[in-house]
């Protein structure tokens, strides 16, 4: 009776989740389609931020609205495909994200899940194995705790291959599902010409040793005008590889680097955390000392987004709250691998 009970209170204060329709659609009414920038992406690697330019981060997004919005009109374009699901690093978002993707389009899967149950145990080259890759698949998305892994398979791959991370240098798919959630949140914001307020970003995290933040902050450089500072929070001395600030410097982004978590919190129309750094062959968590919570002092209209999965540093006590946009960002990320895998495959609907 009492667990009856309960049952009924849950399901009377849930809310309705507008943002899981809503928002897409403004975002699709938002962007006028143009599908001539994605031919750029036709049968081509992907694995860094920097191969996006603004118009195709736009029209990605639209067509993952168009997907989110309009499942119905999904023609399977994909059956007949096999995507290699080869993951030498645990994962539970994007491995699922990108095999949810596919199915959706009506493509097969063949998954790897441990690498030492691979030719790479007994010392195979990445080479090598791109070589037979070649021929039992149309397409590969690679996870390895290797930054190089990625680059050795490119010189003798036939089919295309995305990166789903490597190590401590990228993960672009990601950061296409951060902005892409962010276009919905505020496409007008982002979009201009006539910008909103510019947005003050507060990015918690170290950018050379998180590829989550490494590959956002290339993603927002084509966003420049609509932000007027961001702000890495962290209590490292030295955050940024080298000519990395720079480059985000010369592409318009002004960047400041605090520790004074509490005092910067009110002042952010976004707050972007991460909870991963890459330490050698491995990681370590980071940012307890700068924890999320609801009682943190945050502006009442600002999002919290998180790549997830998270630890300690970001409470569920904000998950009800208007400032959860961490599970809408990994809602959105299916739908933004499919409007990527539609585009290299070129199979739009």
């Amino acid at each position: 009776m009492i667990e009856a009970q309960r049952l009924v209170t849950q399901l009377d204060e849930r809310p309705l989740d507008l943002r899981g329709f809503d928002r897409p659609r403004m975002l699709l009414t938002s962007i006028v389609e143009d599908l001539k920038p994605l031919l750029e992406l036709v049968k081509r690697p992907i694995v860094s931020a920097r191969q996006f330019n603004r118009d195709q981060l736009l029209q990605l997004a639209r067509l993952a609205a168009r997907f989110e919005t309009q499942p119905q009109l999904i023609t399977r374009p994909l059956t007949g495909k096999i995507l290699i699901s080869a993951f030498y690093e645990p994962s539970t978002r994007t491995r699922l994200s990108f095999e949810s993707a596919w199915h959706r389009l009506g493509g097969d899967i063949m998954s790897i899940t441990d690498a030492t149950s691979t030719g790479i145990a007994k010392g195979e080259s990445y080479a090598d194995i791109a070589q037979m890759l070649n021929s039992y698949g149309d397409l590969i998305v690679l996870r390895d705790a290797n930054d190089h892994s990625v680059y050795e398979m490119l010189d003798v791959l036939r089919i295309p291959i995305i990166n789903g991370g490597n190590g401590c240098d990228e993960h672009p798919t990601q950061a296409l599902a951060d902005i892409y959630a962010l276009l919905k949140w505020n496409p007008h914001a982002f979009m201009g010409p006539d910008f909103g307020p510019p947005l003050r970003f507060g990015i918690i995290g170290i950018p050379s040793r998180m590829r989550t933040v490494r590959s956002l902050l290339l993603l927002l450089r084509h966003f420049a005008p609509a932000i007027a500072e961001i702000v890495i929070i962290t209590d490292d001395l030295d955050p940024f590889d080298e000519h990395q600030l720079e480059d985000l410097n010369a592409a318009g982004l002004a960047i400041r680097v605090t520790d004074d978590f509490e005092r910067e919190l009110p002042r952010l129309d976004v707050v972007y955390q991460n909870a991963i750094l890459w330490s050698g062959d491995g990681y370590e968590s980071f940012g307890e000392k700068f924890r999320l919570d609801s009682e943190a002092p945050l502006k009442s209209s600002a999002i919290v987004l998180h790549p997830l999965a998270r630890g300690p540093e970001l409470s569920t006590s904000l998950d009800q709250t208007s400032h959860n946009w961490y599970f809408a960002q990994a809602h959105g990320a299916v739908f933004v691998r499919m409007a990527l895998l539609s585009a290299v495959l070129k199979v739009f609907m």
